[in-house]
């Protein structure tokens, strides 16, 4: 266990973090209970955020930069801690997404991370292991702050029919997974198109892969394995890609007939069932 009077600030950001949380909560002369009375948790989540062994939330970042004026500190430095948290193969494509102006999608089996709700995570991440899973949904939910940035990337997600009925964590799941993507209809910014199982042979059917574009920088090309993401910047996969894209996007259902068939999924498999 991590003692307190030997947290090293260096070690990680989540060390970091609770170096600096402990540094505001002294000069304000409040104890980790007295801070936990005003944030409303315990002191001792205080002090285990403290010493490297919990790991905060946006929501008690947001809270304690209030409490301890720290103009904001915790919450920008809690960004980086979710992202250090994610699997170490992972945090490469974590930042593509954070400095990308265009992220384009295609999903053959489930929705994509940055658009699934808390319980959809939870369903997906708790396949096989259940361990700290509390910790690896907020994780990978924190990902979705991208959205909330001053100039958010534009985000496109072709996604399969069959991610619509395939019920991942159960009807009630489900029925507020697909709630949540009709969320963004009217969002330019965010756009949802369904490839049907009318479409027939497609050119994804290799698999999901995603689209990385930025202002300057070769556009990034991702796929991912079991325990594995593999980016490339190389042209010819990149031109091989985007030519699929386009090719799926041409397939697919348009932005509102897309909708209408995930709100059509939504009630008649996933509606309240009369007895």
């Amino acid at each position: 266990m991590t003692h307190v009077n030997v947290l090293d600030p260096g070690a990680s950001p989540l060390d970091y973090y609770g170096f600096e949380l402990r540094r505001y909560r002294e000069a304000a002369g409040l104890t980790q209970r007295q801070l936990g009375d005003i944030l409303n948790y315990t002191g001792s989540l205080v002090g285990q955020i403290e010493t490297a062994r919990k790991l905060p939330t946006l929501e008690f970042s947001q809270r304690a930069d209030a409490a301890l004026n720290t103009g904001g500190l915790l919450s920008r430095l809690v960004v980086l801690v979710m992202r250090s948290q994610l699997p170490a193969w992972f945090q490469q494509v974590a930042e593509l997404e954070v400095r990308a102006v265009e992220i384009c999608t295609f999903q053959t089996h489930m929705v994509h991370g940055l658009l699934q709700t808390k319980a959809y995570v939870r369903a997906v991440l708790g396949v096989l292991d259940e361990t700290n899973l509390d910790d690896r949904t907020a994780v990978r939910l924190a990902r979705q702050c991208i959205f909330e940035k001053e100039e958010p990337p534009v985000f496109w997600m072709i996604l399969s029919e069959a991610a619509l009925h395939q019920e991942v964590g159960g009807r009630e799941v489900m029925r507020e997974q697909l709630a949540h993507l009709l969320s963004f209809e009217n969002n330019p910014l965010i756009n949802i198109q369904v490839l049907p199982f009318a479409a027939g042979a497609h050119a994804g059917l290799q698999g999901s892969f995603n689209l990385y574009r930025f202002p300057s920088d070769p556009t990034i090309v991702y796929t991912e394995g079991y325990g594995s993401g593999h980016p490339t910047a190389n042209p010819d996969t990149v031109k091989d890609c985007s030519l699929r894209y386009d090719h799926l996007q041409a397939a697919a259902l348009s932005l509102k007939e897309s909708a209408e068939l995930i709100r059509r999924v939504m009630e008649d498999r996933y509606g309240e069932q009369l007895a």
